[in-house]
């Protein structure tokens, strides 16, 4: 048989595991699916936004994964940090370890004034929202939200993602499985006006069309695009593409098509214009040919946002034009993309944030670790979309099928969770998550509600040995 343990039950991690289920070459395959939580889906748990219900839906899929009597599911054990277990104690315990641990570091804007109050990763205000146990009881509840008008930095799905629940109506969101505190401090929010601002032109944005649709389909908000930073970037006077150049990627053509219909008319609702006839509902504006280079202060909080004006470089890149514009701001939310973290006891590479590999296999001084993998975003770096991980699995999959003879050579413990209680730790297993899905259904009904999550550790522990709810 052979036993391998898969850290992070993310989709990464799921998608491995049921890359080694639908394999041949090993009849006999038994897989932990570990997580330093005590609940299962990663970041679709923790990281896709609750308003979005089709994507969440994957948890059924993943489900079905881990729910395989040759899956065993075991939350609540950390690997490399300080209290949970080493690489190389956990390589004791089965013939091959496979590391999906993500890329949970936000990436800095690196300018003055970014550590003020009131300025904030977008991840931790996704985890706020999203009820992850780390946040618990943040001061986005008390403080962040007394803002009038919020900038999120950043021209991604996770900017847009952020700026929508800003803008939703908190109503809206009641029948979502956002927790209590957040659903409360959302209903008192006094944000009126969100930018979404990037450095570079609408061309060049990394969200998706349907995601960018999504804003203009919010009730009691509306999207205002410049038409003249649109007509800054080439691509945009050219749909079909530049003359000598590749046609540009259809997601390109739908999201400038959408943007060309939002501008129309809007120039003077703009700052420094005249209000324009749009002029109902709370405004978010997409800003673009902005570079960040300061947060402003006032009175020890942020205050506002200085940006540079930037201009196409002719290369594909920008360049500063020497202009200057400041956007007042009592919420600042970068959203300028991920990083790995170094897991302790395995190899990195903190240029790239990705643990050094070949085809999946671990390398240790530029040499394959015996049974040691990775799959996901440190493997690859935080790139592609949640499907992306499916294929990046299997290639790690065939590496360490092709590894299999030599791996079950070794010895591997035949009961791994006796002996990790033995080190002391305390997995909580499938049935303990059933437990908190229990607890979290009852009070959304105490709430009138749907399931509503447990924001923390104390919370979840407790409903999670409650088995026999």
């Amino acid at each position: 048989m052979l036993s391998v343990a898969v850290v992070g039950s993310g989709p990464s991690g799921v998608y491995t595991a049921q890359a080694l289920l639908r394999q041949s070459l090993v009849p006999d395959v038994r897989v932990h699916v570990l997580d330093r939580l005590p609940t299962p889906y990663g970041l679709v748990r923790y990281g896709v936004a609750p308003d979005h219900e089709k994507i969440k839906s994957l948890q059924n899929s993943l489900r079905a994964v881990l729910e395989d009597e040759r899956v065993t599911f075991v939350g609540n054990v950390g690997v490399g940090g300080p209290d949970g277990v080493s690489p190389a104690r956990l390589a004791e315990l089965y013939h091959a370890v496979v590391y999906c641990v993500g890329a949970s570091a936000d990436r800095a804007l690196a300018v003055p004034g970014e550590g003020l109050p009131g300025s904030y990763s977008a991840t931790r205000f996704v985890s706020w929202y999203s009820a992850h146990p780390d946040i618990g009881a943040d001061p986005f509840a008390r403080d962040a939200l007394a803002a009038r008008s919020a900038v999120v930095i950043g021209v991604g799905n996770v900017a847009v993602d952020v700026a929508r629940i800003l803008a939703r109506g908190a109503a809206d969101l009641r029948r979502t499985d956002v927790p209590r505190a957040a659903l409360r401090a959302l209903e008192e929010s006094r944000v009126r006006e969100v930018h979404i601002v990037g450095r570079r032109g609408p061309s060049q944005a990394r969200f998706t069309t349907k995601e960018l649709r999504e804003l203009g389909a919010l009730p009691g908000a509306r999207v205002v695009v410049d038409p003249t930073e649109l007509a800054l970037d080439p691509a945009y006077a050219a749909p079909d593409g530049l003359p000598g150049a590749l046609p540009l990627p259809a997601v390109v053509r739908r999201n400038l098509e959408v943007l060309r219909g939002w501008s129309v008319g809007a120039a003077g609702d703009m700052p420094g214009g005249a209000p324009g006839s749009a002029d109902a509902g709370r405004p978010i504006r997409l800003r673009f040919f902005l570079r960040p280079v300061e947060l402003l202060e006032r009175g020890g909080r942020v205050a506002g946002v200085r940006f540079a004006r930037t201009a196409p470089d002719g290369a594909g890149g920008v360049r500063d034009t020497g202009r200057y514009e400041d956007v007042e701001a009592q919420l600042v939310l970068r959203a300028v993309g991920y990083r790995g973290v170094e897991l302790p006891g395995l190899p990195f590479d903190p240029v790239r944030g990705t643990v050094p590999h070949a085809a999946g296999r671990v390398l240790r001084g530029g040499v394959p670790s015996p049974g040691e993998y990775v799959a996901g975003w440190i493997k690859r770096g935080p790139t592609g979309v949640i499907g992306s991980n499916r294929s990046c699995a299997k290639e790690t999959v065939a590496s360490l099928l092709a590894d299999a003879a030599a791996l079950t050579r070794r010895t591997a413990a035949d009961d791994p969770l006796a002996v990790l209680r033995e080190w002391g730790l305390r997995p909580v297993e499938w049935a303990g998550w059933l437990s908190i899905e229990r607890a979290e259904a009852e009070l959304g009904r105490s709430l009138g509600r749907g399931p509503v999550k447990i924001p923390d550790w104390a919370g979840l522990l407790a409903a999670a040995r409650d088995e026999n709810g």
